[in-house]
């Protein structure tokens, strides 16, 4: 960046490569495939360092917390898994999920991560530890996307229900229901927790106020 030139292809993975993440650092970059492992590359080498394996099934989504001290991985086997870095170490597995895990997110003081799953819930765990703290059961449908606002107060969620719901954390309270959109594919929240951004079925993206609650 910021000219787009193609600086290194890494390759290693067998299938699908579901999604990526860089360490706050900027030092590692890791990798999740459909081939059911997890692979952490050196940054800006591009070298790869070592590849996890734990998960049953794909791994559909990765996130670093903040001090880039611990990864957590979702997956096709209904299982999150949290590793530490840089070394890899498995600590904990996290069940409780019925189905595909597909978006992790952890709040920016590292100590809670709220998954989301095809089964339609949304589920609170305490972090380091991986206790379950409560399950959001709000959305109709599968949800596929999660952001939390910078200041950790706030979780915000999609689905295939075409709502987006805003949740007060940590207790996990129903604040409010964004309606009048297609399927809900991704979510990001801006730095400052004043703009949500999402990506919609019908091929746009959308741009909320979080202040006010209106589409922009």
């Amino acid at each position: 960046l910021p000219d787009g030139t193609l600086l290194q292809t890494l390759e290693g993975h067998t299938s699908i490569v579901n999604d990526v993440v860089i360490s706050p650092d900027g030092a590692l970059l890791v990798s999740g495939s459909m081939d059911k492992t997890i692979k952490l590359w050196s940054l800006p080498d591009g070298m790869l360092l070592r590849t996890l394996e734990g998960h049953a099934y794909g791994v559909n989504a990765l996130v670093i917390s903040k001090d880039g001290k611990l990864l957590v991985s979702g997956s096709g086997d209904v299982t999150i898994l949290l590793w530490r870095l840089p070394d890899g170490r498995l600590l904990h597995t996290l069940e409780g999920h019925t189905d595909d895990v597909i978006a992790l997110a952890i709040s920016p003081d590292g100590t809670l991560l709220a998954s989301n799953s095809i089964d339609g819930t949304i589920k609170l765990w305490s972090l380091p530890d991986g206790t379950l703290l409560r399950t959001l059961e709000e959305h109709a449908y599968d949800v596929n996307s999660l952001a939390i606002n910078p200041d950790g107060k706030l979780l915000a969620s999609g689905g295939g229900d075409y709502t987006i719901k805003l949740w007060s954390l940590p207790d996990g309270r129903l604040l409010s229901t964004l309606k009048g959109h297609t399927k809900v594919n991704d979510l990001a929240i801006s730095p400052d927790g004043e703009l949500l951004a999402f990506g919609c079925g019908d091929d746009t993206i959308k741009l909320w106020s979080l202040p006010d609650r209106s589409l922009l």
